[in-house]
């Protein structure tokens, strides 16, 4: 295993750690055992990213980043440490410097944008539970969505508006996967943000926003091809 990165997964907005589950699980039968997962306080891009640093900080060899969702926006400003080897995006934002989260969705708004908020009493930011399979995850078993919905992990609404300072997939090797079917992310605005970086290798799956549930097999495909890159 000494070949191998530490491989730290970072969730992104209306879910925690445990929505890697699945590929935690395929990644482990495939040999991989130096795995940990981020919660992230989804308070700020500030504060993700410290959190996620002193995670990777933790690690005393490389370390591979995989950020789905707002997770990838959070691997983009964290994603900079020297033993970070490279970089893995799952249907995820890659904004550049000067770009948050809300400014890349509003240039090319997704399908169920109209089912998210608005900001609740104390600024978080929730997808409407009778709303969030068809939003979030229309391609998993409505059991599974309903326990997502109940679960899910609302951002303050102000974290879309933060900024990304000096983007790390500029100077760090990446990877990213495209979900076809994707209703929060809007898939043309995946492949324009994936083609800007300039990946190693871009992967399309005809996968909702949540593929790292859906289709946790053809996921950690890639992620495993990065780890070995």
């Amino acid at each position: 295993m000494a070949d191998k990165p530490t491989i730290v997964l970072v969730h992104g907005f209306w879910g925690g750690a445990a929505h890697w589950a699945k590929v935690i699980v395929e990644l482990h039968r495939r040999g991989y055992d130096a795995l940990r997962a981020v919660e992230n306080p989804l308070t700020s891009l500030a504060d993700d990213a410290e959190r996620t640093r002193r995670m990777v900080r933790q690690v005393p060899g490389p370390v591979l980043l995989v950020g789905h969702s707002y997770g990838g926006a959070v691997l983009s400003e964290a994603g900079d440490l020297p033993n970070v080897t490279g970089l893995v995006y799952i249907a995820a934002f890659a904004p550049d410097a000067g770009e948050s989260p809300g400014q890349v969705t509003q240039d090319m708004p997704p399908a169920a944008i109209a089912n998210v908020g608005p900001p609740d009493s104390d600024g978080y930011l929730w997808i409407r539970q009778d709303k969030f399979h068809e939003s979030f995850c229309q391609d998993l078993p409505a059991d599974e969505a309903l326990v997502m919905a109940v679960t899910q992990k609302a951002p303050l609404a102000s974290t879309f508006g933060d900024t990304i300072t000096a983007p790390a997939w500029r100077a760090k090797p990446t990877w990213y996967q495209v979900s076809t079917q994707d209703r929060m992310i809007n898939p043309d605005n995946q492949r324009r943000m994936a083609e800007r970086m300039g990946p190693r290798r871009t992967v399309e799956l005809d996968a909702g926003h949540a593929s790292l549930a859906s289709l946790p097999g053809p996921v950690t495909d890639l992620i495993v091809e990065a780890a070995a890159g």
